[in-house]
């Protein structure tokens, strides 16, 4: 059971690192106003 925990903590915090640094990498594109993440600010 505390294994499972674990893991499972593991995978949310793996999961959030993604979700940060692609959320970092979209803004920072935003800012120089050039790729396709430019786009997406309108939403």
């Amino acid at each position: 059971m505390n294994a499972m925990f674990a893991a499972f903590v593991a995978m949310f915090l793996i999961a959030l690192a993604a979700w940060f640094g692609l959320e970092q990498a979209r803004f920072s594109a935003a800012d120089k106003g050039s790729g396709p993440a430019v786009r997406l600010d309108g939403e």
